[in-house]
């Protein structure tokens, strides 16, 4: 089973934060790389985004995160700069299968409350995680429970790692 940590600011965004907000869809004709992309995060809603993303950051997002279209390098961003998890109240189904395949790890909770910049202590030790908020004595925010699929994938890095080394799905 994975065992996880991360450590980092909370990056609030609020409800509805669609793909092409996440990197607008012009910017996947520049480049796949996910160096390139990275400078590229967010850039519609906020262009000085990308370059505030420290390693380890984690993003918190209202309802519906990822919603609009499916594509790939929405997800591919967001690991490029150094984020590697997303807590948020819901999850466009697009979205969830495309972190998946892709191996960023997608929690969901109430979000209500996180406050940009907060530091965040994210574990995940089997299927259950924890998310701790604020320093000493921290707040613990209730996850959902990750899948064992979702997390035979995160292990792996993702689908396309997952089938090398396995062959098939199980």
């Amino acid at each position: 089973m994975i065992d996880l940590a991360i450590r980092g600011r909370a990056r609030v965004l609020g409800d509805d934060v669609n793909t092409d907000y996440i990197i607008s869809s012009r910017r996947k004709k520049e480049s796949l790389d996910q160096s390139v992309l990275r400078r590229f995060l967010l850039e519609d809603l906020n262009p000085a985004f990308a370059a505030s993303v420290s390693e380890g950051d984690i993003l918190v997002a209202g309802s519906n995160f990822g919603c609009g279209s499916a594509m790939e390098v929405a997800v591919t961003v967001v690991l490029g700069a150094g984020i590697r998890a997303v807590v948020a109240k819901s999850f466009s189904r697009t979205y969830w299968r495309n972190a998946i395949n892709n191996g960023l790890l997608l929690l969901v909770a109430d979000t209500s409350g996180i406050a940009e910049g907060a530091p965040l202590e994210l574990s995940l030790e089997g299927a259950r995680p924890e998310l701790k908020v604020g320093a000493a004595p921290a707040r613990r925010v209730a996850c959902e429970p990750v899948p064992d699929f979702m997390l035979t994938m995160l292990e792996a890095g993702g689908l396309v790692p997952y089938l090398r080394r396995h062959r098939k799905l199980a």
